[in-house]
């Protein structure tokens, strides 16, 4: 009869803690050199993608604006994504030997990350919604020092909930005084209980419900502005034209988000409920697509928001023109 180690779990989900660990996904040589491979580009995408919107939004100073301030914070999680998240990602997925709780960090972290980027649009959604309900409330109320305590929720608020299981929440400690050391496997350490009850459902899911009514409400107050014709004036219809179509570019994100990340969490789903054994293959298509996400980001900005993608163009010509001036400075050397 197993035992229960949890020093926190929730009374529902007690009974899951003696469920039967799900087995590691073994790879090929072969498919771990395409898979570390792909890990590797999409790493590179997530770093430099997000470096340049950071560098955007701070060259164009539209960090104080909220929204702007809001794709930062997104845009930081993303960059730790391919800075933190991916090697990670490579190393708890049966590569290297650590201890139990070692390993649990780990995967902790990865999670801290995904938290991050939920929180960061869902706080881009509801500021988007406030913004338009009302306008002239809103410009009045919010001040930088507001935007830097929500981005500061944010993350706190995502540390909290990723890290849980440090506290007890995870899959029974089955390492001993003579044997201290575990291979290092994400799904050996993390409850399957938390990563769906509580990570997926709660934490993912209900917020993504939550975007996705303010973004319909938020699309529904503009087209009632615009049909009404705000009394006419130009400068308000201008107004709720530059809302719709960020709010466009913004809900993009989130649809590329959910179609990113949904695929793993049905799969993670699927065994856990339903015990189906989900091929090895696909759990790591899963990990790929949800990589990918955080490095897809910054092309949606590219195309879809003007102000971030004038100040790409002019980072861009910066280093070309400084370029084009080091190359003029050697020739008249040589």
């Amino acid at each position: 009869m197993c035992q229960d180690n949890f020093l926190f779990q929730p009374p529902l989900l007690k009974a899951s803690s003696c469920r039967v660990p799900v087995p590691t996904v073994d790879m090929s040589d072969s498919e771990k050199v395409v898979y570390t491979s792909l890990e590797v580009l999409i790493a590179a995408g997530c770093c430099l993608g997000n470096m340049l919107v950071i560098w955007a939004v701070w060259s164009c100073r539209a960090i104080s604006q909220t929204t702007f301030c809001f794709v930062v914070s997104l845009a930081v999680a993303d960059l730790l994504v391919g800075a933190v998240a991916v090697p990670l990602a490579v190393v708890v997925d049966g590569r290297l030997e650590t201890s139990f709780y070692g390993c649990l960090f780990f995967s902790c972290v990865i999670i801290v990350l995904t938290q991050a980027s939920v929180h960061s649009l869902l706080a881009i959604a509801v500021d988007r919604y406030l913004r338009v309900y009302n306008p002239l409330r809103y410009r009045g109320a919010v001040r930088k020092k507001h935007l830097w305590a929500a981005v500061t929720v944010c993350w706190l608020s995502a540390f909290i909930l990723g890290l849980i299981p440090m506290f007890g929440w995870h899959t029974k400690n089955n390492t001993t005084t003579h044997n201290t050391t575990i291979m290092c496997d994400f799904i050996k350490v993390i409850d399957m209980s938390y990563m769906v009850n509580f990570n997926f459902l709660a934490c993912i899911f209900t917020p993504t419900i939550l975007m996705m009514i303010l973004y319909l409400l938020l699309f529904n107050m503009i087209s009632k502005q615009l049909r009404k014709g705000v009394g006419n004036r130009a400068e308000s219809t201008s107004f709720y034209h530059k809302e719709r179509k960020l709010a466009n570019s913004l809900a993009l994100v989130l649809v590329l988000f959910v179609v990113c990340w949904l695929p793993l969490h049905i799969m993670n789903a699927m065994e856990h409920y339903l015990s189906v054994k989900v091929p090895g293959v696909a759990i790591h298509i899963g990990i790929l697509l949800s990589h990918a996400n955080s490095a897809v980001n910054p092309i949606v900005y590219a195309f879809k928001v003007p102000k971030i993608k004038m100040a790409y163009k002019s980072i861009l010509m910066k280093l070309t023109t400084s370029e084009e001036n080091r190359d003029i400075q050697n020739s008249d050397n040589t």
